[in-house]
Formats: C-alpha cells, sequence, structure tokens
C-alpha cells in the first residue's frame, strides 16, 4: 500500500513538472564557431555547403564552408549519416555539440547530431571540380557559381574589408557621403564619375565623398578596363596645394591596406601564394616607403633618355601610355609614384591653371602603383571666375557665389585591389565582371 502510495505520488509530480528539453542549439558562422575559445560540447547550429566528404567504416568526415572565413569547420558524424545527397557542392543545415578537436589540424570541430540536406548538388554536373584548382580564366564563364571557390571568395572577402575600410578611413573627420539618386524626372545618362555633384556638395561641406559604381563605354579588352566599375571620389575644400590631395591619397591607400591585412590575413595570403608570389614583399616595400613625387616634365624626360624601345614615342605634350607608366615605376624602384602638372591641352577645363608658360600645365596629378599603373587621379578645381569665364560659363554659378580653392580625386576601387592582392585581371576582383560585349549577369 506504502510502494502504491509513492507510486502516485511521482506519477502526479511527473505529469506536471516539465519534461527536460534540450536547449535550442544556436546558430553559427563557420568564422565564429572556428574561433570559439575552449569549446564544451555547445550546441549548436551552422549551414552552408560541403567543400569536401570522406567516408570511413565508421566515421564521416565533412568540411562545411559559409563564405565567412577561408577555413571550412570540420564535421564528424557516424557513419549512418553517409547518404548520396551528401556531396561536394550541396548545401546543409549540421546540428551538434561544438567540441575541442583531438586533431592538430584544427582546434574545434562540430560533433553532428543531425544532418539536413537543403540543396542537392549533381558532383558530375557541376563545373566546380572537387580538388581540382581551376584557373581564373575558366572560371570567368561562370560568373553565377565562381564566388564558391576558394580564391574568388577570399578576393570578394578582401573587397568587402576594404569597402568598410574606405567607410571608416573618411567617416572620423566628419566628411559627408553624398547619396547616388535612383529615379529621375528627366532625361538622365549613366555617369562615369560623381565629380560634378560633389564639387557642388563641397560649397557647403568642406570633405565630401561618394563610393559607387560608375560607368564607361570604352570599347577596351585589357586587363585593366571594365564597362562598369566602382570608385572612390572625394573633394576637399580650402586645399591650396597639390601636397595636400596626395597626402590624402597616400593616407587612404596605406591606411585601407593595413586594415585589410590586419583583418584578412589568411584571404590575402591565399592570393600572394596562389595568384602573385612575391607579392607579399612587393606590397610591404609600398607600405615602408614614402611616395615619389615627379613632374610630368621631369617623367618625360626620363622616357626620352631611357634606353628601351617604346612603340609611343615620348613626347611633351601626349598622354602617358602603360608601357610608359611601367617604366618610370621600375625607374623609381617600384615605389608608388605621383605624376604632377601635366600640359592644360591633356586635361579637363576644371582642373586649375598653373599660369606657367611656356609650358602651360595644370594641377593635375595622378598616381601610378606597380602591376597596376595609374590608381588615383585628381587635380585642384579651377575655383577662379574670371579664368572659367574664358573657358566654359557653366561652372560659374559655382565660382561667383562663395568660391573656394578646392580640389579632389578618384581611386578606381577594381584596380586597388588587383593592386594589392597582385591579381593580373581586373575582371577578377569583380563579382560580375561586365566589359565591351560581355554581359553575362
Amino acid at each position: 500500500m506504502l510502494t502504491a502510495r509513492y507510486l502516485l505520488r511521482a506519477l502526479r509530480f511527473c505529469s506536471s513538472a516539465p519534461c527536460p528539453r534540450h536547449k535550442p542549439s544556436a546558430k553559427l558562422s563557420v568564422r565564429d564557431a572556428l574561433r570559439a575559445q575552449n569549446p564544451s560540447g555547445e550546441r549548436v547550429k551552422v549551414q552552408g555547403w560541403i567543400r569536401s566528404i570522406r567516408s570511413q567504416k565508421e566515421v564521416l568526415f565533412l568540411h562545411v564552408n559559409d563564405g565567412s572565413s577561408l577555413e571550412s569547420l570540420q564535421v564528424v558524424a557516424e557513419s549512418s549519416f553517409d547518404s548520396r545527397e551528401l556531396a561536394f557542392g550541396s548545401s546543409v543545415e549540421v546540428q551538434g555539440q561544438l567540441i575541442k578537436s583531438p586533431s592538430k589540424r584544427q582546434n574545434v570541430e562540430l560533433k553532428a547530431e543531425k544532418i539536413e540536406v537543403i540543396g542537392n548538388c549533381d558532383a558530375k554536373a557541376f563545373p566546380i571540380k572537387y580538388k581540382e584548382r581551376h584557373p581564373l580564366e575558366y572560371m570567368r564563364q561562370y560568373p553565377h557559381l565562381r564566388c564558391r571557390t576558394n580564391v574568388l571568395s577570399s578576393i570578394l572577402r578582401v573587397r568587402s574589408e576594404a569597402t568598410a575600410a574606405i567607410h571608416s578611413f573618411f567617416k572620423p573627420s566628419s566628411k559627408i557621403k553624398l547619396p547616388e539618386e535612383n529615379f529621375f524626372n528627366v532625361p538622365a545618362f549613366l555617369t562615369v564619375s560623381g565629380q560634378l555633384h560633389l564639387e557642388v556638395m563641397s560649397g557647403a561641406f568642406t570633405q565630401v565623398f561618394t563610393f559607387g559604381p560608375t560607368f564607361r563605354a570604352e570599347n577596351s579588352q585589357t586587363r585593366r578596363h571594365l564597362a562598369e566599375f566602382y570608385m572612390v571620389e572625394a573633394e576637399i575644400s580650402f586645399v591650396k596645394s597639390l601636397q595636400d590631395l596626395m597626402q590624402v591619397m597616400e593616407e587612404l591607400f596605406k591606411a585601407t591596406t593595413v586594415t585589410v591585412l590586419s583583418n584578412c590575413p589568411e584571404d590575402v595570403e591565399l592570393c600572394h601564394k596562389f595568384i602573385a608570389p612575391g607579392q607579399k614583399d612587393r606590397l610591404e616595400h609600398m607600405l615602408k616607403n614614402n611616395f615619389l613625387i615627379i613632374s610630368y616634365t621631369e617623367a618625360v624626360e626620363i622616357l626620352k633618355q631611357a634606353s628601351q624601345n617604346f612603340t609611343f614615342t615620348p613626347e611633351w605634350g601626349i598622354d602617358l601610355q602603360t608601357e610608359h607608366e611601367k617604366y618610370l615605376l621600375k625607374h623609381c624602384g617600384n615605389i608608388p609614384v605621383f605624376i604632377i602638372n601635366y600640359p592644360l591641352a591633356l586635361k579637363p577645363f576644371y582642373m586649375r591653371d598653373n599660369e606657367d608658360g611656356p609650358q602651360h600645365t595644370v594641377a593635375a596629378v595622378d598616381l601610378l602603383v606597380p602591376g597596376v599603373g595609374e590608381l588615383f587621379g585628381g587635380s585642384l578645381r579651377e575655383e577662379r571666375y574670371h579664368v572659367l569665364e574664358q573657358r566654359l560659363a557653366r561652372y560659374l554659378d559655382l565660382r561667383q557665389f562663395g568660391s573656394v580653392p578646392h580640389g579632389g580625386f578618384g581611386m578606381g576601387f577594381e584596380r586597388y585591389l588587383q593592386c594589392i592582392l597582385g591579381v593580373e585581371n581586373i575582371k577578377d576582383v569583380i563579382p560580375f565582371p561586365r566589359f565591351t560585349h560581355s554581359c553575362l549577369l
């Protein structure tokens, strides 16, 4: 009778008290999972794509990546989880316990309790083959899939980090970012630059910048040109010398690069190792040296005295060609070099006249960097009303009402990425390259 009474109490307690349940799995990115310190069996959920799969008698090993890091997370499961659906390229959701790995190859691993295939992938039909290192040229055929490769995903992570670093560079000084407009009630055309709008804004804010896509209808098939590319553009008021402008350019390049190297070391190392051996040393050489400055006139004299035969004969008054830029950089010890004070006839009307006859020049500057050539282009702007009156009436209102000395520059973002990563072709540092006769996406 006593035993029955205790049994009845136990049943009442069991029916009224909630049954113990597992704590819901916390969703983690692969990057956060890999960075976990001293994991002790916390239940987590990871989503991503299978990068490799290896099945043994009693154990199944998967490597899952979600794009948040170069390194993949090792998943360890019982062999009973194995199936044809678990294939290279398939998307999965894995739940289990995050534990310290007994292997020296990784610090942590995920002991799977549940594996769900979200999307199947036919490995035979998949253009990206397991354990095969595809050339960048091959992957350009598949712009919609190439971000799944290690190299392209690393480049895109660096691109993202560089974008954030550029915004961070401009943000502390209360610089105003000019938004891009999307809808118009008047005829509008694709622009190659936001400079004209920035000049308007620089009449009210001393430092403004914009960062977005620009377009160029140029029939060029070189490794340095695209029809659509991204530009960083800045306009700074009360600037009276090219030296002030060049200082901002050099600081922007170096600050952004240092941030990228600090926050994406594995991704940068992958590019330097497999795409451009030796680029690490070349980049360090650029960062530790002050950028050089020579005038356009000095550059032409250097080219004239060169023992090298050029396809385009260097003469004062002609544009510097790619072969000229390469020679000048080599001559300067592969240190980035500013070329200043170009002939007036070569540059647009808005660049400030140096009034330095007989060789008439304007206060323009280009920054040449190894492996790319021209990266930045800028100038002091012509703020003097009477000078512009002789050239173009369009700017007169801006100069008539509270005009100030000012200058600005633009940096091709894809060329910047080429420079720091050593990627030869500009088509490989933008997600969807669009150029003459090609617009796949």
